[in-house]
């Protein structure tokens, strides 16, 4: 609604994005996990739990390939979809519910899990395009926050409060901007390509994918804000990341937001359902 009322243009949608990716998220990832007391041993089967998650997205988005038929850029851009996480949505639903703590626990898994996606999502675009894996991974803020948050976790050092103020407020801003960029980013005018091979990425994501996530918490015994956070990152709708990486390695870009938005728009019925769920265990 702010998108169409401001009329401010696109290009501010895009620097604010650009804001909240490269300053403002990592700021709050880094705060919340230099702050935060990190079990690592009682976060293992979080870890595991997320890449069941990424690993069954990936190993159906696979399966799709026969519905795309020849066009294997539109193949390659929307098969990220089936697997990639919006880390806003997540970072203020877990916020809501847990706190300080929710939202380690999600830096923790968005931490482990973005290495991965990153490079599912990059080999498979390499083709039509000349980024190198590595590259883009020793680049991406999300994973240089997270490293340099645990590095000062593990150092035993404190933040000087004026410090923590700072990044704390920085925080604030990143998921109420965060969402914002999330909402001026909904595009459903175009076409979506296949139907069939939309639909069948649509249910992956979010019916597949957070059934599966749910099952290996479940099993491996998470409880509390673990079990939450593990829950809440299956069923997370693909990140607006995904449209940009297909534009910047030459591939489908308009069929990719199309397919985000839609994504985006349905997890607001399909996440509560499956917290509900999540809430009978």
């Amino acid at each position: 609604m702010l998108y169409r009322l401001l009329d401010v243009g696109d290009p501010f949608w895009s620097g604010l994005e650009k804001l909240v990716y490269f300053v403002l998220f990592p700021a709050l990832l880094f705060n919340a996990l230099a702050r935060t007391h990190i079990d690592f041993s009682a976060a293992a089967p979080l870890f595991v739990s997320g890449a069941a998650a990424v690993v069954c997205g990936v190993v159906c988005g696979l399966l799709a390939r026969p519905l795309f038929g020849h066009d294997g850029s539109a193949f390659a851009s929307r098969f990220q979809c089936a697997f990639r996480f919006n880390s806003y949505i997540g970072l203020a639903v877990l916020g809501k519910l847990h706190g300080a703590t929710g939202l380690a626990a999600m830096g923790l898994l968005i931490g482990a899990m973005v290495p991965l996606v990153n490079f599912a999502a990059v080999y498979m675009l390499a083709r039509n395009g000349r980024l190198g894996v590595w590259r883009e991974m020793v680049r991406n803020p999300l994973i240089l926050a997270t490293l340099a948050g645990f590095l000062f976790n593990l150092s035993g050092l404190t933040l000087p409060d004026t410090a923590a103020h700072f990044l704390g407020r920085l925080g604030e801003a990143a998921i109420t901007l965060g969402l914002l960029a999330v909402g001026a980013a909904l595009k459903l005018r175009g076409s979506s390509g296949s139907t069939a091979a939309s639909c069948y990425l649509l249910a992956v994501k979010l019916v597949a994918v957070p059934a599966v996530t749910l099952l290996a918490a479940s099993s491996l015994g998470l409880r509390g804000v673990y079990f939450d956070t593990a829950v809440i990152f299956g069923a997370l709708p693909t990140a607006t990341s995904a449209y940009i990486l297909a534009v910047r390695m030459g591939g489908d870009g308009p069929g990719v937001a199309w397919l985000i938005s839609a994504n985006t728009l349905a997890a607001m019925l399909t996440l509560p359902v499956w917290l509900s769920i999540a809430a009978r265990f």
